[in-house]
């Protein structure tokens, strides 16, 4: 909306710098920080009036993990609602309208509702029970097929969507993606980042932490592809408009700092999986619309590894009937190894950073 302001530089010559990404970038983030710090505390008060707390697993499902989240109990959930809020206020207030914007914004709303309802029956039931995993995934495919949808329909995008990239190469290896894979491809990477994130979200601040330095990789990734001259110089495709999705990251950035203002140790609030499953939908689509969802295996370094250790436990357990890690996820295995919760949350945080700059390595690795 701002980014309007240009318009009137003959009346102000200043107001020529809302054209700018990296002003309303700055701008957007700052907004949502600020939107963020409001709401939560009026937010959090209301979701303990209602008694919307997070059901925690009990000894008899978790064992001596319930011992060490004791203190957890009561603690609200959905606040999730919170980023929700300060990312869709700031990035219609920041950033300028188009195809890129809107899909992402649909994405995540559609994930925010479905991570609502999982937590409201979770809430309402009193267990952590919430929406069947099939139905999860049917939202996740109905998404996928719409966000496809709006993509190929768009001339902005239609013509780069169906590209396929790898890490380290110059060109795409894959020209045109044929319509049935490219459709399982983008499940896979909305539904994978989305579960991923939603598994590392198991001790106070964690996920929302290494969700900013991924955020932060992406959108530099996004003004390097929005940028004709920075798309030149690292042979990656030039897609005129997705220079916006780094006002959506930026602003991404403030809002996960306002909510874990409030989700540091020890919690005030949980985001649920009405935040854990949307923004790592959110993240998956951006990765997706700029050609980068392969390197989000690099940057999203410690959802992989939350994602994979819990595969490797079941498929360990179901084949010797022992467990591979004390626990999984992974982060749940250095608790009960003897790490205190803030020490897995900082090391975990500092692999998502290192994880994230390697991933920033492969644009010029080429």
């Amino acid at each position: 909306m701002l980014s309007y302001l240009a318009d009137f530089e003959g009346l102000w010559g200043p107001l020529r710098l809302f054209r700018y990404i990296s002003l309303r970038a700055m701008g957007g983030a700052g907004t949502a920080l600020i939107v963020g710090m409001v709401i939560a505390p009026l937010i959090i008060n209301r979701l303990r009036a209602i008694k919307a707390k997070q059901m925690m697993r009990t000894a008899d499902q978790v064992g001596k993990l319930a011992d060490l989240h004791i203190k957890k109990q009561g603690t609200p959930t959905m606040g999730g609602l919170i980023v929700f809020i300060a990312v869709v206020t700031s990035t219609l207030l920041w950033a300028k309208w188009n195809i890129f914007i809107f899909t992402a914004l649909t994405v995540y709303s559609g994930l925010t509702v479905i991570g609502f309802l999982d937590d409201y029956l979770k809430i309402s039931r009193r267990n952590t029970k919430g929406l069947p995993g099939k139905l999860k995934l049917l939202g996740q495919a109905v998404l996928t097929v719409f966000a496809l949808g709006m993509l190929l329909s768009s001339p902005d995008s239609a013509d780069f969507v169906r590209q396929l990239w790898l890490p380290f190469y110059k060109a795409p290896i894959v020209a045109v993606m044929p319509l049935p894979f490219l459709v399982i491809f983008l499940f896979f990477v909305l539904a994978g980042s989305s579960n991923a994130i939603n598994l590392t979200d198991g001790v106070d601040g964690l996920a929302i932490g290494c969700t900013v330095t991924v955020a932060m990789a992406y959108g530099l990734m996004a003004y390097a592809s929005g940028n004709a001259i920075y798309a030149d110089y690292l042979l990656v495709p030039f897609m005129p408009g997705t220079g916006e999705l780094t006002v959506l990251t930026s602003v991404l950035c403030g809002a996960c700092l306002a909510f874990l203002w409030h989700n540091a140790h020890p919690a005030a609030i949980f985001m649920g999986d009405t935040g854990s499953l949307a923004l790592g939908g959110l993240i998956g689509i951006i990765a997706f619309m700029i050609l980068q969802p392969i390197t989000l295996v690099i940057i999203g370094g410690i959802f992989v590894i939350e994602a994979l250790s819990v595969i490797l436990q079941v498929g360990y357990f179901k084949s010797s009937q022992k467990r591979l890690f004390r626990m999984s996820p992974i982060h749940h295995h250095f608790e009960l190894g003897g790490w205190a919760e803030t020490q897995v949350v900082i090391r975990f945080w500092i692999l998502s950073l290192v994880f994230a700059v390697i991933g920033l390595a492969t644009l010029k690795l080429r």
